[in-house]
Order: structure tokens, then C-alpha cells, then sequence
């Protein structure tokens, strides 16, 4: 029944999120809105009632109410009452901003990813070698920003070096605005390695993050088994999922299950 229950909500959300950007389509709303308000109010509903079922059945609500998934189930669910309780001259103003933490819901597909632990773990990894990464992509760009600007004139758009060193970090990236382009011969020359040194550094970190998870998903199969059986049975007295099928007893906290 859980797992029922899960991809129900799973299906819900999307649904939920799917809704809130139809609402921002001002043709859509305006001939379906009363449909869209009402479809919202059901998911609404659905969401408290699943918040509140979440506090009453857990033996420590604070635990859950005050971690990350306690957190977001809340911002999913208290927009739309918020939206009917705000007043003042900028009732509509907040009626949108109130009703768009809706979107905050997609937050709540987090738990359904069996491999996000692993990810984590991954990421926890190597946080210190893609900040030495970061690092060094940042002095490369005072380095060449500043260069950049003492080659390129104002007419070129390299009116400082602030702004010199974002369209380096620009074209380093390769997104390319193209509303800053060196003219001059050696400008456009740094401009071109710049790019080409772009292409490599950006393979860096993902590879960083690529080693650090194939070294998670080797520790032990454990992991993965739980993610394939999806087993969504949390603990009730210190809300820790990702037990073993048959499982008689939390791993975290020893509790019954």
C-alpha cells in the first residue's frame, strides 16, 4: 500500500506542477480558470491531508517536520490557503507569489530517486577538488579579463574589469551572449583559446563527480538493491526509509517496524 500510495503522489505532483504552468498562460487561464482552481484546491486537500497523516503517524513529528522533506511538504501545501488570507493593496501581488511555492512540489520527486544517496555521497566527495577547480577557473578569469581589458577599448564593450572578467567567465563557459565581442586581432586570438580551453574544462568537474560515484556504486550492491525494490517503508519513530523487503526492525534506531 505504500508503494501505492507513493507513485499515486508521485503522479500528483506532476500533475500539481503541470497545473501551475498553465496558470502562468494567460489564454489557458482565462478561459479554463475555474477548472484549474478547482483541480487545485483537490490537490491541495490531498497534500494536507498526507502532511498531517505524516505527523500524526510518525512517534517524533518534530523530526519530520522540521527535515528537508518536512520542509517542502509544507511549502507545497500552505500557498493556496496563504493566497486567501493575505490583504492590502498588494493582495494580488501575493495572491501570485504565494500560489507560484507551488513549484516547490517538484522538491518532493527528490525521495523517489533511489540513486539520490548516492549522488549525495558522490557530490559530499568531491566538493574539494571541484572547489580547487573553481577556484583556479576564477583566477584564470581575473587573469584574462584583466588582460582582455587592457587590449580591448570601451567602443568593444570592455569598459572594465568586472565586466571583462563576466565575459570571460561567458566565453570560458561557451554560452556566448555576444554582447561583449572583442575586435581587435589579439583580442579575438585570446578569445579563440579561451573558447577551446572551455571545452576542457568543462569535462573537469563532471568527470571529478563520474569517478567519486562509480567508487559509491562499488562500496556494496546493497544500495542498489534497495533502489530497484523501491522500498518505500519508513521507520515510525525516526522516519529513516530505505529498509531491506522484510525488515523487521529500523537500522538506524532499532525500533519495530
Amino acid at each position: 500500500m505504500g508503494k501505492w500510495f507513493d507513485l499515486t503522489l508521485f503522479f500528483v505532483i506532476i500533475l500539481s506542477v503541470i497545473l501551475v504552468m498553465l496558470e502562468s498562460v494567460k489564454e489557458i487561464d482565462t478561459e479554463y480558470h475555474d477548472l484549474l482552481l478547482i483541480l487545485e484546491w483537490i490537490i491541495t486537500i490531498f497534500f494536507t491531508i498526507e502532511y498531517i497523516a505524516r505527523i500524526v503517524t510518525i512517534r517524533k513529528p518534530q523530526r519530520y517536520i522540521f527535515s528537508f522533506y518536512g520542509i517542502i511538504d509544507l511549502l507545497s501545501t500552505i500557498p493556496l490557503y496563504l493566497s486567501y488570507l493575505i490583504a492590502g493593496s498588494q493582495v494580488f501581488l501575493a495572491l501570485r507569489a504565494f500560489r507560484l511555492l507551488r513549484i516547490f512540489r517538484i522538491l518532493k520527486l527528490v525521495k523517489f530517486i533511489g540513486e539520490a544517496s548516492q549522488l549525495k555521497a558522490a557530490l559530499k566527495a568531491s566538493r574539494t577538488k571541484i572547489a580547487v577547480f573553481i577556484y583556479v577557473v576564477l583566477i584564470l578569469s581575473v587573469i584574462m579579463g584583466t588582460v582582455m581589458y587592457l587590449i580591448e577599448d570601451d567602443a568593444a564593450g570592455f569598459t572594465s574589469i568586472p565586466r571583462s572578467i563576466y565575459w570571460t567567465i561567458v566565453t570560458l563557459t561557451t554560452v556566448g551572449y555576444g554582447d561583449i565581442a572583442p575586435q581587435t586581432t589579439v583580442g579575438q586570438f585570446i578569445a579563440t583559446v579561451i573558447m577551446i580551453l572551455g571545452y576542457g574544462i568543462i569535462a573537469v568537474p563532471t568527470g571529478i563527480v563520474t569517478v567519486e560515484f562509480n567508487k559509491q556504486s562499488g562500496k556494496g550492491k546493497s544500495v542498489v538493491n534497495q533502489a530497484v525494490d523501491l522500498n518505500t517503508q519508513a521507520c515510525p519513530s525516526c522516519a529513516t526509509e530505505g529498509h531491506k523487503d522484510g525488515a523487521k526492525f529500523c537500522y538506524s534506531c532499532g525500533s519495530d517496524l
